[in-house]
């Protein structure tokens, strides 16, 4: 059996009446990149903070590199990194400054220091900014600073709360490239995102509604295992279309995107597109209909009823 990161076992967290976290099971294999996936509010940043010891659960067990949380969360710090999703370095401090920072705060040498924060600068296009002040940088080039801080006492887990959410989609790919770097060196990584390609980037995903866990597996067996069929609808008058469609019990949404509807169709239904046309038989004359494979987004639907 492969080790283990991370594994919880009925992991809750309430603030007053409200239940963030609710009876939370994961099973996280170590070397792997494992995805939060939810709206802002589903527990996301909740879970994270608890996982590094930062917030105490309310109930259940949890295990973090085989120490266990919250009572040995101190031995936990110095091996993992925590990269939250606002900017949280000093933007009075030059990237050089910020750097020695965190290398001292987690104990390092100062000959560590010097060749460990080298290193980063190359490896993370840093070293011509070097000198520069946190707070000019663009935002790019902030996430890749911040990377950087998280993973300079090169830490056996690393967590992310959202990380890209302020840079645009190129520096979104390139992060990516950065993480896929860390994990093939054997770093741990569990990640919190609202974005639908970066989950399916994902080893692993748990998708987390209202503090509730809907559905856990790697993106492709979530996708597999949707349970309905999806099926894209070229036609006319979409927007009366799609509330029609939406009177059926069977139709699970419909959502459109530009001149389609995407509809999610109960997987016992053996023929959806006959189906369909059966339903709506005037609506549908003449309306193209193709069964497509279903996406994350489906997934996520199908499991809360809500689109990202």
């Amino acid at each position: 059996m492969s080790k283990l990161a991370i594994e919880t076992r009925g992991l809750t967290r309430r603030f007053g009446d409200l239940v963030a976290v609710r009876q939370l099971d994961l099973t996280i294999p170590a070397g792997t990149i494992y995805g939060f996936l939810g709206p802002n509010g589903s527990g996301k940043s909740t879970c994270l903070r608890m996982l590094t010891g930062l917030l105490l659960p309310s109930d259940g067990q949890v295990k973090v590199l085989g120490l266990t949380v919250p009572e040995q969360a101190e031995a936990l710090r110095r091996r993992v990194g925590y990269m939250t999703q606002r900017f949280s370095l000093y933007e009075d401090l030059t990237v050089h400054e910020n750097l020695t920072f965190v290398a001292r705060v987690q104990g390092l040498s100062r000959r560590q220091s010097r060749e460990r924060i080298n290193e980063l600068l190359k490896n993370y296009d840093l070293q011509t900014l070097s000198g520069q002040l946190a707070g000019s940088l663009s935002g790019g080039q902030r996430q890749r600073l911040a990377l950087a801080a998280a993973i300079v006492h090169r830490p056996d887990l690393l967590f992310l709360d959202e990380p890209t959410s302020a840079v645009d989609p190129e520096n979104r790919r390139n992060f990516w490239e950065k993480l896929f770097d860390l994990c093939d060196a054997g770093t741990s990584i569990v990640v919190s995102t609202h974005y639908m390609d970066e989950a399916e980037r994902c080893h692993g995903l748990a998708i987390l509604d209202q503090g509730i866990k809907r559905a856990d597996g790697s993106p492709e067996q979530l996708m597999n295992d949707l349970g309905a069929s999806v099926v894209e609808v070229l036609a006319d008058g979409l927007r009366e279309l799609k509330r029609e469609l939406l009177t059926l019990r069977e139709v699970r949404s419909a959502a459109q995107l530009g001149l389609r509807l995407r509809v999610l169709v109960d997987g016992r239904i053996v023929q959806p597109e006959h189906w369909l046309r059966q339903q709506l038989p005037g609506r549908l004359n003449g309306a193209e209909l193709t069964l497509v494979r279903p996406s994350l987004e489906d997934v996520f639907v199908s499991c809360t009823g809500e689109r990202l």
